[in-house]
């Protein structure tokens, strides 16, 4: 049964950070809240895991749209293409904040993502989030935990989405209620910015 960590997005305790981050080392699966809706994440070393959540999604992990979760900018040389200064400027205004970039990958991709000509980074305005890649020393690959079910509480409400999720994954992080909407979703990879999906983030960054 998973564990139920209360965390304070003002100011993350350390020490519960460190039970997450510790979880996440030993190749386990961690619900955790976002500027956005809450997510699924792993560490993005660990293959086994990456499969899990994959199964999971029922997505086949090569072809799985996962989103990298950095804590700053400082990991996207590790990741992604060198990028221009236009394309910087753009994320250097956005983030932290409720987007998705799709940025061209690099070839230091994890075994599993080597394939992946492009990358989806998020940096999330999320104290919690953030606190948890940096104690990782690496980001989390994440996806969102939509829910075909229509009781949105199931995808906000911490202890609601315990009660679902408490079998599946092996730490659920409350950091109070999550919102309905996904990330704004921004191709950088061609001449001109493209929209794919309009979410949270508003678009006066591009």
């Amino acid at each position: 049964m998973a564990q139920f960590i209360k965390l304070y997005s003002d100011n993350p305790s350390p020490k519960q950070i460190e039970k997450v981050v510790d979880v996440l080392q030993k190749g386990g699966l961690v619900i955790y809240p976002t500027d956005t809706v809450y997510g699924l994440g792993c560490d993005i070393t660990n293959t086994k895991a990456l499969e899990k959540v994959a199964k999971i999604k029922g997505v086949k992990l090569e072809k799985a749209n996962f989103s990298f979760v950095c804590n700053d900018l400082s990991h996207l040389s590790d990741y992604v293409k060198q990028i221009d200064t236009p394309t910087y400027k753009i994320l250097k205004r956005a983030l932290p904040g409720p987007y998705t970039f799709v940025l061209p990958g690099s070839n230091s991709l994890p075994k599993v993502f080597k394939k992946r000509k492009t990358v989806g980074i998020r940096v999330p305005d999320n104290n919690i989030a953030r606190a948890i890649v940096e104690a990782l020393g690496n980001p989390i690959v994440s996806t969102s935990i939509h829910d075909e079910d229509e009781v949105l509480e199931y995808t906000t409400d911490p202890e609601l989405i315990y009660e679902k999720w408490q079998n599946i994954v092996d730490v659920v992080v409350d950091g109070g209620y999550g919102d309905n909407y996904a990330s704004t979703v921004i191709d950088l990879t061609t001449s001109e910015p493209e929209v794919i999906r309009e979410g949270k983030g508003s678009l006066d960054i591009l």
